[in-house]
C-alpha cells in the first residue's frame, strides 16, 4: 500500500537525576560531596533509508519514545547515557511541526539524519556546586525533560522526470515500455492510483528515474480528483513529459488538455508552472493522431515547447523521447528553495512570556524558566534558594510587577503553581 503522509508523536528521553552524596571513608577527614551527574536522555532521530518507498509503517506505530538517562552515582560516577531511537523514513520525506506547520527538515539523501527530539541533559550532582563559601552543598539537579512534539511526515517522490497529463493518455504504457516498472494498464480512467517509479537506462553508464504521476483533471490544484494527493509528487521532478492523446479518442481536444494541465500546474505552484516540459504526442499509431498532429504541433511550438511524436502501443518514438529527456536533464538548473528549514531553538532561551491562566492568576512560559522548574528539587531548601536567585536574575519578578501582580496571587510554570511573595 502506498502511504505518503503520516502524523507521529516523538518524545526524547529525560536526563538522569544528579546525585547528592558525600564521601565517607575511615581516616579521611571532611571527605566532602561526591554526587555524580545524571546521564543524557536518548534522542529521537529521523534517518532517510533508500530501501523504503512508503510511510505505511507509521500506520501501525505512531509513537516513538526514547529512554531516560541513568541517575548519577556516588564517587562522582556519571549515569549512563540512554540509547537513541532511530526512525527510518523514505528518501524525499519532508518533516513539519504539527502545531505550527513550519518545515523542520527535508531528508533527500540516503543515510541523512535529523534529530527531531533532543534528549534532556543529566542533572548535576552536588559535587558540581562546591564553592569557596559553600563547601558542602546538599542539593542536586533533576534531569532535564526531553523534547516532545507531534510531527507530520510528507513524502515527495525523488524522480528526475515526471509523466503528467489527463487520465488514459498513455503515461502508464510509456513507463512500462521504457523501464522495468509494471503499472496497471486498462481502458478506463484513473487506472493508476499511486505514483509509479521506473529506471530508464540510456546505456550502461547513463540512466534516470522516471515517475508516472496519476492522471490530473481540471480543478486538481483545488483537490479535485486525485488533486493535492499527487501534484506534490511532481514538485521534485526536474523535467516534465507532458503526454497528450493527439487522437482525441476520448472526445477531448488535446490542445484544451494541454492548456488545462498547465493551468493546474501553475496554480498549484509557480515554480511547477515554470518547470521544463517536453510535449509527447502519444497514440500516433492511430489515424486520428496523424490528422491532429500538425495542428497540435503548431500550437505547442508557438507556446515555446518542443513536441515529439510517440506511440506507447508500438514503441515508436520512445527511444528518441528518452534521449531528449536525458539531454534536458543535463541542462537542468535548479531554482533556489523558497521554503527554508526552521531551527526550532532559534528563540532566545532566556526570553519568557507572561499570560493569563485558567487555574492561576498568571502563567509564565519560556525555555530556561520552564527547564529550571523541571530540574529543581523543591523539597530541598538550598535548591529552592538557588531557584529564587535565578528567578530574579531572569527578570521575572520585575515583569510580573509590571503586569500588576499582587502579593498572594499565583503564578503557574509548567505543572507547578507558586504563590507570589515580596522579599
Amino acid at each position: 500500500m502506498f502511504i505518503d503522509r503520516a502524523r507521529i508523536y516523538v518524545e526524547a528521553g529525560a536526563g538522569g537525576d544528579g546525585r547528592s552524596s558525600f564521601r565517607r571513608e575511615k581516616f579521611v577527614e571532611k571527605g566532602g560531596p561526591n554526587g555524580g551527574n545524571g546521564g543524557r536522555g536518548g534522542d529521537v532521530i529521523l534517518k532517510a533509508d533508500k530501501n523504503l518507498n512508503t510511510l505505511i509503517d507509521f500506520r501501525y506505530k505512531r509513537k516513538f519514545v526514547a529512554k531516560r538517562g541513568g541517575h548519577g552515582g556516588n564517587s562522582n560516577c556519571t549515569g549512563p547515557r540512554a540509547d537513541d531511537v532511530i526512525v527510518k523514513v523514505p528518501l524525499g520525506t519532508l518533516v513539519r511541526d504539527d502545531a505550527t506547520g513550519v518545515r523542520l527538515a527535508d531528508l533527500t539523501e540516503d543515510g541523512q539524519e535529523y534529530v527531531i527530539a533532543k534528549g534532556g541533559r543529566g542533572g548535576k550532582g552536588n559535587a558540581c556546586y562546591v564553592t569557596s563559601t559553600n563547601r558542602a552543598p546538599t542539593f542536586a539537579e533533576k534531569g532535564e525533560p526531553g523534547e516532545l512534539r507531534w510531527i507530520k511526515l510528507e513524502m515527495k517522490l525523488l524522480a528526475d522526470v515526471g509523466l503528467v497529463g489527463y487520465p488514459s493518455v498513455g503515461k502508464s504504457s510509456i513507463i512500462a515500455q521504457v523501464s522495468a516498472a509494471r503499472p496497471e494498464i486498462a481502458a478506463y480512467h484513473f487506472t493508476t492510483l499511486t505514483p509509479v517509479l521506473g529506471v530508464v537506462r540510456i546505456d550502461a553508464e547513463r540512466s534516470f528515474v522516471l515517475a508516472d504521476i496519476p492522471g490530473l483533471i481540471e480543478g486538481a490544484h483545488e483537490g479535485v480528483g486525485l488533486g493535492h494527493d499527487f501534484l506534490r509528487h511532481v514538485e521534485r521532478t526536474k523535467v516534465l513529459l507532458h503526454v497528450l492523446d493527439v487522437s482525441g479518442t476520448d472526445g477531448r481536444d488535446p490542445i484544451e488538455d494541454f492548456e488545462k494541465i498547465n493551468f493546474e500546474l501553475s496554480q498549484y505552484s509557480e515554480r511547477l508552472g515554470r518547470r521544463k516540459q517536453l510535449v509527447v504526442a502519444n497514440k500516433m499509431d492511430l489515424p486520428e493522431g496523424q490528422e491532429n498532429f500538425q495542428r497540435v504541433k503548431e500550437y505547442v511550438e508557438a507556446k515555446g515547447y518542443e513536441i515529439v511524436k510517440a506511440s506507447a502501443a508500438t514503441g515508436e518514438g520512445l527511444q528518441e523521447l528518452m534521449y531528449k529527456a536525458y539531454e534536458m536533464l543535463q541542462n537542468f538548473e535548479p531554482e533556489p528553495d523558497e521554503e527554508e528549514n526552521i531551527i526550532m531553538d532559534e528563540i532566545d532561551p532566556d526570553s519568557f512570556e507572561i499570560t493569563a491562566c485558567a487555574d492561576a492568576d498568571f502563567e509564565v512560559k519560556g525555555k530556561n524558566i520552564e527547564r529550571l522548574v523541571a530540574m529543581t528539587n523543591f523539597d530541598n531548601d538550598e535548591a529552592l534558594y538557588r531557584f529564587q536567585l535565578i528567578w530574579k536574575s531572569l527578570g521575572i519578578d520585575a515583569a510580573l510587577k509590571e503586569k500588576g501582580i499582587q502579593e498572594g496571587q499565583t503564578v503557574r510554570i509548567r505543572d507547578m503553581v507558586f504563590e507570589f511573595k515580596e522579599y
